[in-house]
């Protein structure tokens, strides 16, 4: 009789995993295997910065390159504020969707600032590539867009969200109504529109009220800020009460 070859194990059959069948394998990986290396590398709390990605400019002067730059000075101010403080950890390290834009320009300012910074890719039909920013070893790939948003708002302290299109819409109405919903406490996470200008032009704030979908407390979910220095010094005082 012909000896039949030992079976390799399921978890390193590359069809399996990327079959249907192991979809369940795939996303808890996508769940444990950043939980690993955030822990590594001892990251104990971030501040998420979302925005579009078309905020660029290396493609010209545009209505939203300012607040490419707005956002680059932002993470620089919180980074160097945040690097000393070391209670056993980093905390407050600057985190983002890991692309271009607004992306680009939070690792950017964390970098200048000499801080690390984390960077939450997804896989898209275009590619797109990580910025060059990011610290590598905090350089993240996934698959499933929900896994994506666990951890880019699963250890934030607050989230700053710059101008940005339908998915920079998505992110925020997601975590608002996490807020809205007390999934998450308004004492743990402090969420701020940046650019108040372009928001209000952007979205009707004052008739979700006007008509009865929101309540005045649910108006104060969200604060807004339209400097560099006005947002790091909300930052540094909500930030500065989470310390332990």
């Amino acid at each position: 009789m012909t000896k039949l070859e030992h079976p390799g194990s399921p978890y390193k059959d590359a069809e399996f995993l990327d079959s249907l069948e192991g979809r369940t394998l795939r996303i808890l990986s996508e769940y444990l295997g950043p939980m690993a290396r955030l822990d590594k590398a001892k990251v104990n709390s971030t501040v998420l910065f979302l925005g579009s990605a078309r905020a660029d400019p290396s493609h010209g002067d545009t209505r939203l390159t300012k607040y490419y730059w707005e956002a680059e000075e932002l993470a620089y101010l919180l980074t160097k504020w945040a690097i000393p403080l070391k209670p056993k950890g980093k905390s407050f390290v600057v985190c983002t969707g890991a692309g271009p834009g607004i992306m680009e320009a939070a690792n950017r300012g964390a970098q200048r600032a000499g801080g690390k910074s984390i960077g939450m890719n997804i896989s898209l039909p275009q590619p797109q590539d990580p910025n060059p920013y990011i610290s590598p070893e905090l350089s993240f790939a996934f698959r499933y867009f929900f896994m994506r948003k666990f951890w880019l708002v699963y250890k934030a302290k607050a989230v700053v969200t710059f101008p940005g299109g339908f998915g920079t819409m998505d992110e925020f109405f997601e975590i608002i109504t996490l807020l809205q919903t007390s999934k998450i406490s308004c004492k743990e996470l402090t969420l701020i529109l940046y650019g108040e200008d372009y928001w209000r032009k952007i979205i009707d704030f004052d008739m979700f009220f006007k008509v009865g979908a929101i309540t005045p407390d649910e108006r104060k979910l969200f604060e807004f800020c339209s400097t560099p220095r006005q947002a790091f010094a909300l930052l540094k005082k909500r930030l500065g009460a989470c310390l332990p």
